[in-house]
């Protein structure tokens, strides 16, 4: 069974920083895309980066230039960098583990920024 747990998130002001982690069991993770997506109140849920097996990255407009992704083949984990966060940032984060035309899915996990 595969499972993918989200951690990280937090309550951070204007102009901090935040490090999300995701960790993917039961999937074969270095052969996996994994990606981060954010969803707000009453807002669809948006792409905000991912990183393919072979390490490619892709950022959505509003992460480029703050927030890097990267990968940990080693230990199942993929990471969201978050820098000069913006209250336009909070949201419900949710990591992606896609293998063979499969998504997977975690719980999410809660950034909010705020003063």
């Amino acid at each position: 069974q595969v499972q993918v747990v989200e951690s990280g998130g937090d309550l951070v002001q204007p102009g901090g920083s935040l490090r999300l982690s995701c960790t993917a069991s039961g999937i074969t993770f270095r052969l996996s895309d994994l990606g981060w997506y954010r969803q707000a109140p009453g807002k669809q849920r948006d792409l905000v980066a991912t990183i393919t097996k072979r390490h490619s990255t892709i950022y959505a407009d509003s992460a480029k230039g703050r927030f890097t992704i990267s990968r940990d083949n080693a230990e199942n984990t993929v990471y969201l960098q978050m820098n000069t966060l913006k209250p336009e940032d909070t949201a419900i984060y949710y990591c992606q583990a896609s293998l063979l035309n499969r998504d997977y899915w975690g719980q999410g996990t809660q950034v909010t920024v705020s003063s």
